[in-house]
């Protein structure tokens, strides 16, 4: 959960779920859990709370709309606010939500969404298609910039909208309040969880909204509206955003009254749930804290696979950085390897390409896994014309290769950044790292003030959104590749899961050649619950999102 927004949206599997009998034998191997061993050993502050649950969340930004986000911890809130048409169940298999049912025709062009009856957002007002209809013309809109690119999914007259050549978009119908048609122009593999997504109501947000002004919508992002198993009542920066259980939620009000997300670091994580001011949190795993968690007796501990990954940006505005033999010296020239080790304890691997293994389209032998090997890297940079100075720091038409690292504090990057100016240093390059917030890093990646970015992606149920950013449209860094451009998009094109997965092998092989990022680490997640609390089971999709309606506190 959480994290830097690296695909433009967390998607949701496509209607044919391939491929998942292997990601769910390899995520069975590596799963286990462990129940409360003495549940009587609960902290005082925890038996206290009567009707409120606290989980744990980092640095949310406070744009809480699920389309407009840029920070995955935002998407955290808003995945408790709003509801999707369709959503995923523990083995990532699309499952229907607000959509009581939808059918696909043959040629796979035309969706059509039948909601259940009776819905209603939580002020009470009735959520219907044209909902919808309002939801997708929105992220048409001209001027929209959030994170979900609608462009994948087709849409007949999207194209021509969002142009201004015309003023509906055609392959959207309203067929009756709970039946709408949605009609493409390409089959694609992402088609159905971009159209199956939150609901925003249009009379909330559309009332001071029209076309090419989004200043209202974003407006009401400080005051979300959803249809969700519980409603926002209140954020307060660097504490806490407050909820309560929706009444109207379609799967029946949720049995706690009250939810809370508690703002924590990895500083004060263990110790907050420790002394029960927390009651779910997701920890850095490695022995110690597997162990620590252990011996507290009322602790339920999960152990399973993310299919995140942490990672190292290229800015490649910066000229010195278009050159690929540099990029490929500071991966070859960082020991990956030894920051796996110290961080996760034998609970991860070097990250190799734009998935997690597990997933289907993983290519484990075919990628070049850029094994550390400074004298390599030391080769590269001096093809490069990066000579070596009188203090060992390279130089090159007089500029040093001194790069800066933008950087929050956490445990891997607490560990990062000593291995990586170490290993940095053994190749004749400065890296000089700037801690700061996650909201002051996306600051600065925005305005481009760096050389090198760390942060970790969200939940990667989909391997396009891995790769989304790479393209040229959509980049941020300034990479570009025509290779990239073909192989992503043709991959999201075609449903068939065979010519999918060579696809993704090709452009992975691609992007090895070609870097646009240094892959750090793959890992376990190592979660935690209290014994107070009953109902929650993490899984590889969905986080505890789907297990919040139906938390129970035990007397």
């Amino acid at each position: 959960m959480g994290g830097i927004r690296f695909a433009r949206r967390r998607l949701l599997l496509a209607a044919m779920v391939w491929g998942l009998g292997t990601m769910a034998a390899a995520q069975a191997a590596e799963e286990g859990s462990l129940r409360a061993s003495d549940p009587s050993r609960l902290p005082a502050a925890a038996r206290a709370r009567h009707d409120v649950v606290v989980s744990a969340i980092s640095e949310p930004q406070g744009i809480f709309n699920p389309y407009l986000f840029h920070n995955g911890w935002d998407e955290n809130v808003t995945q408790v606010i709003f509801a999707n048409l369709v959503g995923l169940d523990r083995q990532g298999r699309p499952v229907p939500q607000l959509a009581e049912s939808w059918q696909v025709s043959r040629d796979n062009l035309v969706y059509t969404f039948k909601l259940r009856p009776n819905l209603k957002f939580s002020d009470g007002s009735p959520l219907t298609a044209s909902d919808v209809e309002f939801t997708l013309t929105l992220l048409h809109d001209p001027k929209y910039d959030g994170e979900t690119d609608i462009s994948l999914a087709n849409i007949k007259g999207g194209a021509d909208y969002k142009a201004g050549r015309a003023g509906t978009i055609s392959g959207i119908k309203v067929l009756d309040p709970r039946t709408i048609r949605i009609t493409t122009t390409e089959a694609g593999a992402v088609t159905l969880p971009l159209i199956g997504g939150p609901v925003l109501s249009r009379a909330y947000y559309g009332k001071n909204y029209t076309p090419g002004h989004l200043d209202g919508v974003r407006t009401q992002s400080a005051r979300p509206l959803g249809a969700g198993p519980y409603v926002y009542d209140k954020y307060i920066p660097g504490q806490e955003v407050r909820f309560h259980a929706n009444p109207y939620y379609y799967a029946g009000k949720p049995p706690v009254p009250f939810f809370i997300y508690r703002i924590t670091s990895d500083a004060t994580k263990l110790q907050l749930f420790q002394t029960g001011e927390v009651d779910n949190d997701r920890f850095s795993i490695n022995k110690d804290n597997i162990e620590q968690l252990k011996s507290l007796g009322f602790a339920n501990i999960d152990i399973y696979n993310s299919s995140d990954y942490s990672l190292v940006e290229f800015n490649l505005k910066k000229p010195y950085l278009k050159d690929v033999r540099v990029r490929q010296a500071l991966i070859y020239g960082l020991d990956r390897q030894k920051l796996v080790d110290v961080v996760y304890q034998g609970y991860g691997s070097v990250a190799t390409e734009a998935v997690a293994p597990g997933s289907w389209a993983y290519d484990p032998s075919g990628v070049n896994p850029y094994a550390y090997n400074p004298a390599r890297a030391r080769t590269l940079l001096d093809q490069a014309g990066w000579k070596v100075g009188a203090d060992g720091i390279r130089v090159k038409d007089g500029q040093r290769l001194t790069l800066t690292l933008l950087a929050t504090r956490k445990l891997l990057t607490d560990a990062l950044i000593p291995i990586a100016k170490e290993s940095y240093k053994a190749i004749g390059v400065e890296l000089r790292p700037e801690v700061s917030d996650f909201n002051a890093l996306l600051a600065k990646r925005k305005a481009g003030h760096y050389d090198l970015a760390t942060f970790s992606t969200s939940l990667i149920n989909d391997p396009n959104e891995g790769v989304h950013d790479f393209l040229t449209s959509q980049s941020v860094n300034g990479y570009h590749n025509p290779q990239v451009d073909r192989l992503t998009v043709e991959a999201n094109a075609t449903l068939d899961l065979k010519r999918r997965k060579q696809l993704y092998h090709q452009l992975y092989q691609v992007l090895a050649g070609d870097p646009p990022v240094i892959y750090l680490a793959y890992r376990k997640v190592l979660s935690a619950s209290s014994a107070r609390i009953s109902g929650f089971t993490p899984d590889i999709y969905n986080g505890i999102i789907t297990s919040l309606p139906h938390l129970k506190i035990v007397k």
